[in-house]
């Protein structure tokens, strides 16, 4: 992930700001020991720094469908993490280096995200957009002359590039399978609904006459008492579940069942 916004930012360099021109981008640590080897113009962007996005973070669970519409899987959302580089120009003459800053940042300007035809691998599979800023004041946590210090240099000009980047590594929760036209199934507490096609179906009178049936044991059924011993030290016996009666409806159209219990 890291390294495709790497090849992106030096692509997008390459082609749109330097023009083609044989200025190396590299992405060093720009300490004093790597200043004294550079012997031609070259942009550093130099990542100094990789925190989430708290701001972009959600909640809950994304659908993930078949052809015909159907959920098959959940997953977690996208978490964004942000990559900072500290950009700097290096040539023989300050000016050179200005005139260096000057055209990545007009071609930052442009975007507010990385273009998607410079995106590749899993940024370019995933389908999101990869938001970027430029030049934005440090965190109060964080100065860049703190940085700096910690390199070991001088303090030089630079601009300071966030990308925020999606990253979908989460597991995937299978969905249950749909809900057909049969109702529902459900045991609660150890009281087992009748699995639907089964014998015994019962139906049931709806206020305006029609008889539905029912999936689901009928209420008031007797405790189990495999599930629901009374305790031999006194304790109470622990409540049988609540029974569960759903009630199909069909179309009006459909044929009445058969009066009484199947």
């Amino acid at each position: 992930m890291i390294h495709e916004v790497d090849e992106a930012l030096r692509t997008l360099f390459r082609v749109e700001a330097l023009g083609g021109s044989q200025i190396a981008v590299v992405f060093d640590a720009p300490t004093r020991d790597w200043a004294a080897t550079v012997n031609a113009p070259t942009v550093n962007l130099y990542l100094y720094d990789i925190r989430e996005d708290m701001r972009r973070r959600e909640r809950g669970l994304h659908n993930e469908y078949d052809d015909n519409g159907t959920v098959v899987a959940r997953r977690r959302p996208p978490r964004y993490f942000k990559l900072s580089y500290l950009i700097t120009a290096w040539t023989k003459r300050p000016e050179d280096e200005h005139r260096l800053l000057s055209s990545l940042l007009s071609c930052m300007l442009r975007y507010e995200a990385l273009p998607p035809d410079r995106l590749t691998g899993s940024l370019a599979e995933i389908g999101v957009a990869v938001p970027l800023t430029v030049a934005l004041p440090p965190p109060e946590d964080r100065s860049f002359a703190d940085v700096w210090s910690a390199l070991g240099g001088e303090l030089k000009p630079s601009l300071d590039l966030v990308v925020s980047v999606p990253v979908t590594d989460s597991p995937t929760f299978p969905a249950g399978p749909p809900v057909g036209e049969e109702g529902l199934r459900l045991d609660v507490n150890g009281m087992p609904a009748e699995p639907p096609g089964t014998a015994g179906r019962r139906y049931q009178t709806m206020p305006d006459g029609r008889r539905v049936p029912v999936h689901g044991s009928h209420p008031g059924a007797p405790r189990n008492p495999a599930r629901n011993p009374a305790a031999g030290d006194g304790r109470p016996a622990r409540r049988a579940g609540i029974a569960a009666r759903i009630a199909e409806h069909p179309p009006t159209d459909a044929a009445t069942p058969p009066e009484g219990n199947g």
